[in-house]
C-alpha cells in the first residue's frame, strides 16, 4: 500500500508525460505482481466494487473529527475532492500497517458481508493505521476516480517498456473481460491464447482531426470517404457460437442492444466487425439522445425498444474465419465486409456508404449535406491503410462539420476539482427570453488559465446567491459558445439540448444586451 500511495503522489505532482512514465516504471519495478495487476485494473476502469457509500464515509469522518455539517461542507467546497477532504479532516493516526494493496482491496471486498456498524468499526480502525497520504489513497479506492492524468495510452507505454512487448501487443492484452482477482501478471501480459475469453475485442483504431494542409498534402484518389455517424463506436464479435458487443469504452453492452444480438447469430463464426451503433427509425438516424435512452436504463422496456430501435453500420472487418485481418489493406477488408453484409442480408446490419468523389472540391460540397443527413461530417481513410492501435496520425482522419455558435451570458458558476478546486471553472450560460436570461448550456473548457483566474475573480466579486456549491452571478460577461448539434428537448428550461457545448472565446467586445436570445438558438433547429 505504501508503494501505491507513493505512486499516486508522484503522478499527482507533475503534468509531464515523462515524469508520469518514470513513476509508473518505478512502481512496476518495485511492486508485487499482484499489486501490479490491480494498478493496471484501476487505471483501466476495472475498479473494485464499492462496499461503503460516500454518505457513510462522510458521516463517520464527521463523528471522528468532531465537526458539524457546515464545516465539513465548507471544507469539501474548498478542497473539491471528498476522499482528500476526509483524509485532511481526520485526526492524526495512532498505528501503522504492513499490508499490500491487494490485501487492502480484498479487505474492502470482504466488507460486503458486514452490517453498517461492523463496516464503520473496520473503516475507523483502518483510518487509524494510515498516513494522511495513505488515507487519501484508501478513500479513493472506495470512492473511485483517481484524477491523476494517467490515460490508457500512458499505461500502455509504461507496460510495454516494462514487459518488452510492443504497445500494440499490450493494448490488445488489456482489452476484454479479464478479472484482476483471477489473472496473474504473467497471464495478462504474456498469454497469446484467447483461452475461454472468446469475447476479447481488438484495440480500436482512432482518427485524428483533419489538418489545414491536408488537401494540399495528399491526392484525393488515395482516399476513401465515408459519413461520420453520431452514434456509439462498437465491435461486434462472433466466436465459439457466442455473440459479444463491445463499446469503445471497453464495456460489454450485450443487454443494451438485443436487436443486434439477434442478427449476430447470422454472422459466420470467427468474425469481428468494427462500426457504429445508431438509433434508426423509418430509415432515418435519430439524435444521439435517443440512443442514450438505451444506455442509461438497466432494463429496456418495450416502449424504449419501439421509440429507439437500433442498427449497426459496419465500416471495417477485423477478423474473418478466425484470421486477424488488421495487417491487410483497408480496400481488401472493405471488399470482404461488403460481401458479408450482402450475404447476411439483415435489415439492421448495413454497410457504411463509400462516398464517390473525384476531387477535394467535390468532397467539400458533399460534406455540406452532413447535418441534413444527421451525421457529424466525413471520415477519410487511406485505401491501403492497416488497422492500427490507438490514435495514430496519418491513415485515418475525421473531417467534422464546423461547429455552430451563439453568444451567451454567464449566470451561474461552480468550483472545479483537483488542482482547480479553489477556482470557479464550471459555468452555466443564459440567453435572453424577453428581459429574462434563461439557462441553455453548461461548459467546462475553452478558457486559458489566465482567463479562468479573471473569471474567478469576477464571480467572487459579483456573487448574488449561493446554492450549495453553485453561485448565482450578476450578469456581466458574454462568451461565444460552440456546439456540434442541437435538438428540441422538453426536459431543458430553454427547450433545447446542445451537443458538446464549450467556450469558443470570451466576447469582451460585447455587452450583455448584445448577447443572443432564445429565438436565435431555436432558429438553428431547422
Amino acid at each position: 500500500m505504501q508503494i501505491f500511495a507513493e505512486l499516486i503522489r508522484r503522478l499527482d505532482q507533475s503534468t509531464k508525460t515523462g515524469d508520469k512514465l518514470e513513476a509508473l516504471a518505478w512502481f512496476f519495478k518495485h511492486a508485487s505482481a499482484t499489486d501490479s495487476v490491480w494498478v493496471i485494473a484501476i487505471f483501466s476502469n476495472r475498479r473494485p466494487k464499492r462496499q461503503v457509500s460516500t454518505k457513510q464515509l462522510r458521516t463517520w469522518c464527521q463523528e471522528k473529527a468532531g465537526i458539524p455539517d457546515w464545516l465539513f461542507e465548507e471544507s469539501y467546497q474548498a478542497v473539491g475532492d471528498l476522499a482528500e477532504t476526509i483524509a485532511l479532516l481526520l485526526p492524526s493516526s495512532t498505528g501503522n500497517h504492513n499490508l499490500m494493496l491487494t490485501e487492502w482491496i480484498n479487505w474492502l471486498q470482504n466488507l460486503a458481508q458486514d452490517d453498517e456498524d461492523e463496516k464503520k468499526t473496520k473503516i475507523l480502525t483502518a483510518w487509524d493505521q494510515f498516513t494522511s497520504l495513505e488515507r487519501f489513497v484508501f478513500n479513493k479506492l472506495i470512492t473511485g476516480g483517481f484524477r491523476i492524468g494517467v490515460s490508457q495510452n500512458l499505461l500502455i507505454q509504461a507496460l510495454a517498456s516494462h514487459s518488452g512487448l510492443s504497445q500494440a501487443q499490450v493494448a490488445h492484452r488489456l482489452m476484454g473481460n479479464w478479472n484482476p482477482e483471477k489473472v496473474s501478471l504473467e497471464e495478462l501480459l504474456h498469454s497469446d491464447d484467447l483461452g475461454e475469453d472468446q469475447s476479447k475485442p481488438y484495440p480500436f483504431f482512432l482518427a485524428h482531426s483533419i489538418e489545414a494542409s491536408f488537401q494540399e498534402s495528399f491526392s484525393s484518389s488515395d482516399w476513401i470517404a465515408e459519413w461520420k455517424w453520431d452514434g456509439i463506436r462498437g465491435q461486434l464479435i462472433r466466436r465459439g457460437q457466442q455473440s459479444f458487443i463491445w463499446s469503445r469504452g471497453e464495456e460489454l453492452v450485450n443487454e443494451k442492444f438485443p436487436e443486434i444480438l439477434e442478427f449476430l447469430e447470422s454472422i459466420p463464426d470467427g468474425t469481428v466487425l468494427d462500426g457504429e451503433i445508431l438509433a434508426f427509425k423509418e430509415d432515418v438516424p435519430l439524435p444521439f439522445s435517443a440512443l442514450q435512452t438505451r444506455i442509461t436504463r438497466k432494463t429496456l422496456s418495450k416502449k424504449v425498444l419501439l421509440e429507439a430501435p437500433v442498427s449497426f453500420i459496419g465500416f471495417d472487418l477485423l477478423e474473418w474465419e478466425g484470421k486477424d485481418l488488421r495487417n491487410e489493406p483497408l480496400s481488401q477488408r472493405k471488399a470482404l465486409l461488403e460481401e458479408l453484409v450482402h450475404s447476411v442480408n439483415q435489415p439492421r446490419f448495413n454497410l457504411s456508404e463509400t462516398l464517390s468523389f473525384n476531387s477535394w472540391e467535390e468532397l467539400t460540397q458533399i460534406r455540406e449535406n452532413a447535418r441534413e443527413l444527421q451525421t457529424e461530417g466525413i471520415m477519410l481513410k487511406k485505401k491501403d491503410s492497416l488497422y492500427e492501435t490507438g490514435r495514430k496520425r496519418g491513415a485515418w482522419w475525421k473531417w467534422k462539420m464546423d461547429p455552430m455558435h451563439i453568444d451567451g451570458v454567464l449566470i451561474y458558476a461552480q468550483k472545479g476539482h483537483g488542482r482547480r478546486a479553489d477556482l470557479f471553472t464550471d459555468y452555466t450560460f443564459g440567453l435572453w427570453d424577453g428581459e429574462v436570461l434563461v439557462s441553455f448550456a453548461k461548459a467546462y473548457s475553452g478558457l486559458t488559465d489566465a482567463e479562468i483566474r479573471e473569471v474567478d475573480a469576477y464571480v467572487k466579486k459579483n456573487t448574488k446567491e449561493k446554492f450549495g456549491p453553485v453561485r448565482t452571478v450578476t450578469p456581466g460577461l458574454v462568451f461565444e459558445i460552440a456546439f456540434e448539434g442541437i435538438q428540441a428537448s422538453p426536459r431543458h428550461k430553454s427547450g433545447v439540448a446542445l451537443r458538446f457545448p464549450r467556450i469558443a472565446r470570451w466576447r469582451k467586445d460585447k455587452t450583455i444586451e448584445q448577447a443572443n436570445n432564445l429565438a436565435d438558438l431555436k432558429a438553428l433547429l431547422s
